[in-house]
Parts: structure tokens; C-alpha cells; sequence
């Protein structure tokens, strides 16, 4: 068994937790939480060990009456690799800690892609990660650009990506960021960051991103025209897509027309979390003209990153091939 520590237990350290769990090759050695809050209380009650992510802080956790098992730093000895989920610029930080104790580790897309020897994507590039000792599964957004451009690069090659990113405002928990009534540009300047990030799994790939953000939560849009390499009919295109295990090719019959709906859906699904872990592409929405390809998709932003994780867990401790490892982290998530 595969033992896996998790550093931040937030939006995606929870349910990386969870799906590392439910793999049959893994067992979660423990969690690490910088202050005891609902999550820390939660973690504990999920069976998980409770590790104080902060020395000056450890006793926080036995004044509000829960039980640690010991510093970071005992965490990350005790793993053989460890999956960083704390916030944007504390992974790089964290680094030079799990160097110390030998432990591989990945990173979240929050950090810098210097962070890590490779920058990783299971549908696209799973075997540069094999045996590294440090790894970035990149952004939930890079995530849903690179599983929908790796089927078209292999079956009819790209000439030029374009998307237009509309993101949520903030996540559902982070009343921080509003009250908001505003669309912003995000940045002004072009390209965005992403364009730049999908690089890091294509470095050969001609692609120009554009982001916005909205007065939203649930998940992002991606508005995309991608030329191809040769003329295309837009149902072929969409059958493509519908056998990649991580795009869900939504049906017109099932009346989803939107970002609520589809988080609805989720839910009537019984997906933890109402959790979406596939890109979500209208299937109405593929059109084509001659070699552009046109779509609309959706990304779950608290978890499409989730069962790359898994698979990147797999990677970097070269403990199985990426059909191997896809198909077995699928089966046991449920997608």
C-alpha cells in the first residue's frame, strides 16, 4: 500500500483525503491543518490522523479538544509521498521540508511551475512523472484544457487553441471575496495565465487564453475554438469526446442549461460533495466549420484536480502505467 500524507485539508486537501482513501493500492497516513477549525473537527471524525501543520500552534488543537498525532513533520516522515494542498505559495515554502525527509511531493496549480520537475496532467503526459520527487498537477482550468485538447492534438493535430475563461467569483465557502457585483478582466493583458500553463504540459502548442472573472460560485466556463489540422465533422468530433472517461458529453434530452444545473445534478447523482470530476461539454454546443472546432465546457473547480492527484500519486511512485492507474482511480471514485 501506497501511504500518502496530506498537507492542508481545504477545498482540495478534503477530497483528496477522501479519494486517496477509497483507492485500493493507498491508505491516508494522516492530515495536516495549520488551526483547528470545522474541517480539522471533520477530518477527525472521518477517522483521519491529525497532524499541526504549525509547531507554535499544536496546542490550539488540544484546547478545542482534538486529539493530535504529532507535528508536520512526523507526517511527512512517515509517507512515502506527500500531497501538498495548502494555500497558492506555502507549497514552495514547504519544499525544503519534505526534501529533509526524502518524502516525493506534489504540488497544487496555485504554486509556480518551477515549484516541481514536471508539471503533470494524467491524460497527457503521466509518464514524465514517473519516478520525479516533486510534481505540480496543474490548474483545475489547465486541468479541463488539457483533457479536452489531448484527444484533438492525437486525432487530428492543432494548429491553434483559443479559449475565453469565465471564472467563478470565488469558491462557495470564501466569503471573502464578496459581496461582489462586478465583471473583471482577469488580467487586462493577454494572455492569461493559463495559455502559459498549458504550455507546461504542451510546450509546442500554439494557444492564446483570455480570463474574466464573475459574480459567481459554483464553477468556470470555457468558450473554446480550436483549429485542427484537417476539416472535421462536428459528430465524429463529439464522439471523440464522449469516449474520454473525463469529459462527460452532456445529452440535449437532459435539459441542462446551465452551471446550477449541472451542480444540481451532481447532487441528484449522489456525487460526494456534489462533486463534478469531469470536464462537463455541452454536447449541442460542438460545432464545426471546416478545421475550427467550437464548445462549451464547464469545470468544477473544487474538484476536476482531484482524481489527478491519484493518478499523479501513482506516477510518481511508479506504481502503475496511466491506463492502469486512470481506470483504477475512476472505478474507485465512481466517474
Amino acid at each position: 500500500m501506497i501511504r500518502v500524507g496530506i498537507n492542508g485539508y481545504g477545498t482540495i486537501g478534503k477530497r483528496v483525503a477522501d479519494a486517496v482513501r477509497d483507492q485500493p493500492d493507498m491508505d491516508v497516513v494522516g492530515v495536516a491543518k495549520t488551526r483547528p477549525n470545522y474541517e480539522a473537527e471533520q477530518a477527525r471524525r472521518r477517522g483521519y490522523d491529525l497532524y499541526a501543520a504549525i509547531e507554535d500552534r499544536a496546542h490550539q488543537f488540544a484546547d478545542a479538544g482534538l486529539e493530535t498525532a504529532g507535528l508536520v513533520d512526523e507526517l511527512v516522515a512517515q509517507s512515502d509521498v506527500v500531497v501538498d494542498a495548502t494555500p497558492s505559495g506555502i507549497g514552495a515554502q514547504n519544499r525544503e521540508l519534505y526534501e529533509e525527509y526524502d518524502t516525493p511531493a506534489i504540488y497544487q496549480g496555485g504554486e509556480d511551475a518551477d515549484v516541481a520537475d514536471v508539471s503533470f496532467n494524467a491524460r497527457s503526459n503521466f509518464e514524465e512523472s514517473i519516478g520525479a520527487d516533486h510534481v505540480r498537477v496543474v490548474s483545475c482550468n489547465t486541468t479541463g484544457l488539457s483533457r479536452l485538447l489531448a484527444p484533438l492534438r492525437e486525432a487530428y493535430g492543432v494548429e491553434k487553441a483559443r479559449a475565453t475563461l469565465v471564472r467563478r467569483g470565488g469558491d462557495p465557502s470564501q466569503s471573502d471575496r464578496g459581496p461582489i457585483n462586478d465583471i473583471l478582466p482577469d488580467p487586462i493583458s493577454i494572455p492569461s495565465h493559463h495559455g502559459p500553463d498549458v504550455n507546461t504540459i504542451f510546450p509546442d502548442l500554439d494557444i492564446d487564453t483570455l480570463g474574466l472573472k464573475v459574480p459567481a460560485t459554483l464553477m468556470h466556463m470555457h468558450a473554446v475554438n480550436v483549429t485542427l489540422g484537417e476539416d472535421v465533422d462536428a459528430s465524429e468530433v463529439r464522439d471523440l469526446l464522449a469516449e474520454e472517461s473525463r469529459i462527460a458529453v452532456l445529452d440535449e434530452d437532459l435539459g441542462i442549461e446551465s452551471t446550477g444545473e449541472l451542480k444540481e445534478y451532481a447532487m441528484d447523482m449522489g456525487r460526494p460533495r456534489g462533486d463534478l470530476w469531469e470536464n462537463q461539454l455541452w454536447g449541442e454546443s460542438v460545432t464545426t466549420e471546416g478545421r475550427d472546432f467550437y464548445c462549451f465546457q464547464a469545470i468544477h473547480q473544487e474538484s476536476d484536480v482531484v482524481p489527478e492527484n491519484v493518478d499523479a500519486i501513482r506516477a510518481i511512485t511508479d506504481s502503475a502505467d496511466a491506463a492502469e492507474s486512470v481506470a483504477t482511480t475512476n472505478d474507485a471514485l465512481g466517474i
